[in-house]
């Protein structure tokens, strides 16, 4: 037998098993009200927990509890040159540095939760495999264990793609040998060994998936297949490389073995190719007038997972007091006031990725916003809340709105429960296998990108027939498609385009800037539709109605801002002129107001503007960080240089970028409480 208390690590033991179990309880709450029926367990031997399978269920199902820490999306969220920080500090504040790579393993500029948050469900996973290994065989206990070795490769995985070579774990902390200097404090291992190692552990047990699992809040075998192919796609990819032994600076590059690269793509492209052909999962179309993108995450923010799991393979359940997590705080347009609470939005979406989009995607209006909720005059509660249009500096994230989410909200949940993977990153995963394979794209790898982009409306896009084109312009896909889901960083990493996409975007945010190159002719004034906010959970509002003005005689009309309210009914007169002249309909009751989207939001250009539709107080605030929404996107509207957040004074984009350094975080060197100190085993990342 046994017993967690023969040794000296057993009180160790006993706060991890039963924390197990009693997460396992309320973990899948939002699934099934039967899991809060079940006895929470104390019991100090683990062999009580896995006596029968109804209570080892139980404890594989809390295995999930803290799959995904915080930091996955709060700090590491932004910087993948589509999302950024939006904090109301710079150079102090660690969310913008970490954006913008500026990493420091002696002050609290790095990451160090994602480590110790991984390591405690490694624990309890190979708590989890070791004593089903003792149970019966049977189909039911085989699943359980084949879904904890999943939950244990998901966490290798983004301690992998985080930190590079990490320690190596596979039995319990009571199994280990107390006289082993590893023990507890164990070193790097290799992490193609790692890599190796959990894939072989899917492969060897993928069979003995169920086919569903009653929810996709936990792995099944269409899922687990998806995930296999995802940590395939890594385990091939590049990554900052390093000599463990002599810790000589690394390099980005894949790993030595090209025979395992062409091994690991083909493993990728069969788990893809397993999932697309098991006739279980599709993409969302188009539903109720909405596109099939908008329909997606409307549904699934409103928690109607009926009508998205065709899709959404795996998502974290998060609901309920002891489960609700941070996400989706974050990555939202922001609220002040009102029904929804204020609520910052503490990250934004780049003016260049916003203006990226096809004419014809569906896809901008969703992942992204040009409006925030705020009130018109001040904020009492008989007041009117408008989705008030903003200019190009405070682009804000759209796929985790409060407004489509599920009452009541608190300052730090909302109800969300995690996307981890979708069947539209299958698809993708399998376009860039086939690609890769085959030395060019066929026609299944065509196929497949070609159904993302139906969906998104932009069928007709030409895809390019070369490896190095198709490669590009699936990198572009998953950008235009992943916003926000906290995988496009790492991605680009892996595929060895993250350096060259930072200083494509850094060009890309100059020419914005100085309007030349691709945005020469991108228009100065915007004339937004005035918009009240309904104010009511499940509003399915998506984007304000808006002409981007081209023609000189109207852009001086508008630029004809009156100062005071005499003039506010002559200028409305006029730009409902202007609205008519470019295809929009009117009613007596319509307002409009112009923006100038390279200024800030708070010129007073743009704050008189807001004033003619009847905003007074609080008429130039937003509830996002100040240190861009105060600031211009135009190099000539602030004075003729950049505005600090897009080039100058050490803060501007991706200043802290160094290639062969920061594409992996370093270890905190100081502050108790971190892997670097707690272990002195640890070598940190050259360079730090």
């Amino acid at each position: 037998m046994k017993n967690i208390f023969n040794n000296k690590y057993g009180f160790i033991k006993k706060s991890l098993i039963v924390s197990s179990l009693l997460v396992a309880v309320v973990s899948f709450n939002s699934c099934s009200d039967d899991f809060l029926n079940q006895p929470a367990y104390n019991s100090s031997d683990t062999e009580s927990v896995f006596t029968n399978l109804e209570t080892a269920d139980a404890f594989v199902q809390g295995l999930y509890r803290g799959l995904v820490p915080t930091e996955m999306f709060y700090q590491l969220g932004a910087g993948d040159t589509v999302t950024h920080s939006a904090e109301d500090g710079s150079t102090n504040n660690s969310k913008y540095n970490i954006c913008n790579y500026q990493y420091d393993a002696y002050t609290p500029n790095t990451v160090t939760g994602i480590y110790s948050a991984m390591y405690a469900v490694i624990e309890r996973t190979n708590i989890a495999i070791d004593r089903l290994g003792d149970m019966a065989a049977s189909s039911k206990r085989d699943a359980l264990l084949a879904e904890a070795m999943a939950i244990r490769a998901f966490c290798y995985y983004n301690l992998i793609r985080v930190y590079g070579d990490v320690p190596a774990i596979w039995i319990p902390l009571e199994e280990a040998d107390p006289n082993d200097p590893n023990t507890l404090y164990p070193k790097r291992a290799s992490r193609d060994v790692i890599y190796d190692k959990v894939i072989a552990d899917i492969q060897g047990s993928i069979n003995n998936m169920p086919a569903s699992n009653g929810t996709p809040e936990r792995l099944n075998k269409q899922s687990t297949n998806a995930l296999l192919a995802k940590i395939a796609l890594y385990a091939a990819g590049y990554s900052l490389r390093w000599d463990l032994n002599t810790g000589a600076a690394g390099t980005m590059s894949r790993r030595p073995d090209n025979a395992r690269i062409q091994q690991l793509y083909q493993i990728a492209d069969t788990a893809a190719a397993a999932v697309i052909n098991g006739g279980t999962n599709s993409l969302v179309q188009a539903q109720g007038g909405k596109s099939g993108f908008e329909a997606l995450w409307f549904n699934f923010d409103r928690r109607n997972f009926s009508a998205v799991n065709q899709e959404m393979l795996w998502h974290i359940a998060e609901y309920g007091p002891n489960t609700n997590s941070a996400f989706g705080v974050y990555a939202h347009p922001g609220s002040r006031g009102g029904t929804y609470g204020s609520r910052k939005a503490l990250q934004f979406i780049l003016p260049s990725y916003y203006l990226s989009f096809n004419a014809a995607d569906k896809r901008r209006d969703v992942a992204t916003t040009s409006y925030s909720i705020y009130f018109l005059n001040t904020g009492l509660a008989n007041d009117t809340w408008v989705d008030v249009g903003t200019t190009y500096s405070c682009i804000m994230s759209g796929k985790f709105r409060i407004s489509w989410c599920v009452e009541p909200q608190a300052a730090d949940a909302r109800n969300l429960n995690i996307p981890i993977i979708r069947y539209a990153d299958v698809l993708l995963m399998y376009a860039e296998t086939q690609n890769y394979l085959n030395s060019g794209p066929t026609a299944a790898g065509i196929a497949a990108l070609q159904q993302v982009r139906n969906r998104a409306g932009i069928g007709s896009l030409p895809i390019p027939s070369g490896q190095q084109a198709f490669e590009s312009a699936l990198v572009q896909e998953r950008k235009w498609e992943f916003s926000d889901e906290f995988m496009l960083r790492t991605d680009l990493i892996r595929m060895n385009k993250l350096e060259s996409e930072i200083n494509a975007t850094r060009q890309t945010m100059k020419n914005l800037s100085n309007r030349t190159g691709q945005f020469a002719s991108t228009p100065v004034y915007r004339l937004y539709k005035y918009h009240k906010n309904t104010q009511v959970y499940g509003d399915p509002f998506l984007a304000v109605t808006y002409i981007d003005l081209t023609d000189p005689a109207q852009i001086a009309q508008v630029q004809a801002v009156p100062t005071n309210s005499s003039g506010y009914a002559a200028y409305q007169t006029t730009l409902k002129a202007i609205a008519l002249a470019n295809g929009q309909t009117s009613t007596a009751d319509d307002k409009w107001y112009p923006a100038n989207m390279f200024q800030a939001y708070t010129s007073t250009f743009n704050g008189n503007a807001r004033k003619t539709v009847g905003f007074t107080a609080g008429f130039n605030q937003l509830q996002v960080g100040n240190i861009i929404y105060t600031k211009p996107t135009g190099s000539a509207e602030n004075g003729g240089t950049y505005p600090n957040w897009i080039e100058g004074g050490g803060d501007g984009l991706f200043y802290g970028f160094v290639p062969n350094k920061t594409e992996l975080l370093p270890f905190a060197a100081a502050s108790a409480g971190h892997p670097l100190i707690d272990n002195p085993n640890l070598t940190q990342l050259p360079g730090y």
